[in-house]
């Protein structure tokens, strides 16, 4: 790796390497310490944080399908207050900068949270806005641009780190989502999160899940999810955090160099513990391989004529 450079400079942080543990799958980072060099790292985003802490859905939660996870967590989480007295301390010791996950059922509760995360001195807000909105009926903040556009400037009037808005896959319109939320103050984008799925017990006649539907990750969804990157950068002037399936160095390339600016790894973390720092040392085999010495020879080549 001594000639390869995988820094990257986003949104005034420089990140040891584009790989950022995502949300929901590595716990708030301590968990991996003592199996991998946290250091080498872009960064850890912890567990998806609600102002006041859920307990999550009841039933089945996790269930594996071809080349992919499904998963019916419900958000089940700790709170701000705890996160901030209990885990963040641990987080900043890490040697990677730290992303708090959060999402709301109210605009005030998003708010609230923010300011809270922000003055306790994390290094990036990740706003989950795939969380129902009560006062819409229970539909997600993230389904449409008027409704994400809301809860982003309200929330970026709180927010003093770099705001990166992480979209979900059924919004009716994706170019239009990622134009409202940068017109709105995001900072950058992550996508894309689980898609909706459902799975059906034959023995019970009944489906696994008891909301029915949950969330598909993994391989097998890497090719939309790519697809979706692609679109995203071609429709905003703002980063692109791009996830979706990635397992190895070779996947994380492809999202670079669709115009990704870093990748987020997930469902491989269960696979694999030691899979996003595997995944730092692949992508430098591959670049030294080829002759390339830093990522911004490769990002975006894929979108040139």
């Amino acid at each position: 790796m001594t000639n390869v450079d995988l820094h990257v400079d986003l949104l005034g942080k420089r990140l040891a390497s584009p790989v950022i543990a995502a949300s929901g799958t590595f716990g708030f980072g301590p968990e991996y310490a003592d199996i991998q060099d946290l250091r080498v790292l872009g960064g850890i985003s912890g567990k998806g944080l609600t102002l006041n802490g859920q307990p999550g859905n009841p039933g089945e939660r996790l269930y594996e399908t071809p080349s992919g996870l499904m998963n019916s967590i419900g958000l089940q989480n700790p709170g701000v207050a705890h996160f901030i007295k209990h885990e963040l301390p641990a987080m900043k010791t890490l040697g990677t900068t730290v992303w708090a996950n959060l999402g709301g059922h109210t605009i005030e509760e998003n708010v609230e949270g923010v300011r809270m995360l922000c003055e306790a001195g994390i290094d990036f807000l990740e706003l989950n806005i795939s969380c129902p909105n009560v006062k819409q009926g229970g539909l997600a903040f993230g389904i449409r641009a008027a409704d994400a556009s809301e809860v982003v400037a309200a929330v970026r009037k709180v927010c003093t780190v770099p705001l990166v808005v992480k979209l979900s896959p059924q919004a009716e319109n994706l170019t239009e989502m990622c134009k409202a939320v940068e017109a709105a103050g995001a900072d950058g984008i992550s996508l894309c999160n689980t898609f909706q799925a459902c799975a059906i017990d034959l023995e019970r006649r009944k489906p696994v899940f008891a909301n029915t539907f949950a969330g598909l990750s993994g391989p097998a969804v890497r090719p939309i999810a790519l697809r979706m990157v692609w679109q995203a950068v071609g429709a905003v002037n703002i980063p692109v955090i791009g996830l979706g399936g990635i397992s190895t160095g070779k996947d994380a390339l492809e999202f670079i160099m669709a115009g990704a600016a870093a990748v987020q790894v997930g469902t491989a973390n269960f696979l694999d513990p030691r899979a996003c720092t595997r995944i730092v040392n692949e992508m430098a085999d591959w670049m030294q391989a080829h002759g390339v010495h830093s990522l911004d020879e490769i990002r975006g080549c894929a979108r040139n004529d």
